[in-house]
């Protein structure tokens, strides 16, 4: 059950117990409590300028757009495939577009009408973890694990990059454009947040240096000050001009991943790795509400648009939705765990590796669901490359592999970067032959169309 310290005030109470009737409809109308369409742990959520639609990116190297109906009724999904590798962060932007960054080190502009890429951006290698969008929409900047930020106009003809905001000592985890769009701040695995002017892509001054990697960063209502969180679990406020903490939060007692500032400027929100969420009032920072999903990290959120929800994402497949006010009197965490990924208990090493290395990606059951990978169900004498419905990279298109005990094996001894070059599949490799035997074992058992029925979780392509 989850764990929530309730701190109304003594007027909500009063208005919550005076309109029955209005609440009762209001919990039917709306975001439901979970959305499930992913295949994989969930990176990040963004709520569009009407509330009406929702952006989610995930480990299974996908976005969806999830939108509301008109009426009654389920929300509807729009897969967004691309992306050859975890997808890390996106934003809506005008125009029926949106941008999405990945662990693949590109970004892409997308044409939701039609769910097709406009543009691709190559990055250097490295994942791209998190990006921000100017508030005439004329930039995106994204955080680079190339120790740079870079900013792209998306507003030329053709869009292309403007700048690449050098000068970090570490990886760039987070970036935030001021409110009036003339400057980019990021934060750093070196524990630094910076300033870049805008119109020349300069650096300008490194604002302070925790000592400790930022991990993530929003600029705040007004413009004078910055919200942060780093990975020693300090959250706080900073002030642009000096450089000063004006704010220190109540930290996390594990390093702060995810922070949400509402539409209407009221609320702000942080989560951590404790999986602890808490929100705050704007501006004067008090703590309005707290809750607490035991089982696992926080690492995306976002207010729905009247701020009475808040969309969080983590380690499961599914989007949670927490209602903040009114709160309800029992609040249980729904997830199951621990998560297929998570499995110790078991006497079978095979099925231990299968868990660890690759049921993130892979099921094993006939439907299969939207991983990063597709199903190994019958995978045994299987062409690569060849299973209907996934969309498979040109290089295991082009593969003349057959799935048997050599090749999977084979798969985990030399990696898929020297067996199936240039594919989508993420470096896996077992040492030694007594793990590579195990889980070939158990693959074999447990992927036959004419065994017993497993348990889904799952490799190979």
């Amino acid at each position: 059950m989850a764990k929530a310290r309730r701190l109304w005030p003594a007027a909500m109470i009063m208005a919550t117990l005076a309109a029955p009737v209005m609440l009762a409809f209001e919990a039917l109308a709306g975001w439901p409590e979970r959305l499930a369409g992913h295949g994989g742990p969930v990176k990040s959520v963004s709520l569009d300028s009407s509330g009406d639609r929702l952006l989610s990116t995930s480990f299974d190297y996908a976005a969806i757009v999830w939108t509301l109906p008109d009426g009654e009724g389920e929300p509807t999904l729009e897969r967004l495939i691309g992306h050859n590798a975890a997808v890390n962060d996106g934003r809506f932007l005008s125009d029926n577009r949106a941008v999405t960054v990945s662990d693949d080190s590109d970004m892409i502009l997308w044409d939701l009408t039609t769910q097709s890429v406009l543009s691709r951006f190559s990055g250097k290698g490295e994942k791209v973890l998190s990006l921000d969008v100017s508030p005439d929409e004329r930039y995106v900047a994204v955080a680079s694990w190339e120790n740079e930020a870079r900013v792209y106009d998306i507003a030329a003809d053709p869009p292309h990059q403007a700048f690449a905001l050098t000068g970090h000592r570490g990886n760039v985890n987070a970036v935030a454009f001021s409110r009036d769009g003339g400057k980019v701040f990021t934060a750093s695995y070196d524990g630094g947040i910076r300033q870049f002017d805008l119109d020349t892509g300069e650096l300008e001054r490194e604002l302070v240096n925790f000592g400790w990697g930022v991990n993530t960063l929003k600029a705040l209502p007004g413009g004078k000050t910055l919200m942060f969180g780093v990975t020693d679990g300090k959250v706080g406020v900073l002030d642009i001009a000096t450089g000063e903490e004006v704010k220190v939060l109540p930290p996390h007692i594990r390093p702060v991943l995810s922070l949400a500032v509402s539409r209407d400027d009221k609320r702000v929100a942080s989560g951590g790795g404790d999986g602890v969420i808490r929100v705050f009032d704007l501006p004067s920072f008090e703590l309005l509400e707290e809750f607490e999903n035991p089982y696992g990290p926080v690492w995306g959120l976002d207010f729905t648009a009247d701020a009475s929800k808040l969309f969080y994402v983590g380690l499961d497949d599914q989007i949670h939705v927490w209602q903040i006010s009114p709160r309800k009197p029992f609040e249980p965490v729904e997830v199951e765990f621990p998560r297929r990924f998570q499995v110790t208990n078991t006497d079978d090493p095979g099925e231990l590796q299968f868990a660890r290395k690759c049921s993130v990606c892979h099921s094993l059951t006939p439907d299969g669901g939207n991983r990063a990978g597709p199903t190994l169900y019958g995978v045994f004498g299987r062409r690569a490359g060849t299973l209907p419905g996934y969309p498979y990279s040109k290089a295991l298109l082009d593969a003349d592999i057959v799935w048997n005990e050599k090749t999977i094996s084979d798969l985990f001894d030399h990696g898929p970067d020297v067996v199936t070059p240039g594919s989508k599949m993420p470096l896996q490799r077992l040492k030694t032959v007594e793990d590579r035997d195990a889980l070939v074992a158990f693959l074999k058992r447990a992927t036959d169309p004419n065994g017993p029925s497993t348990q889904s979780g799952g490799t190979a392509q």
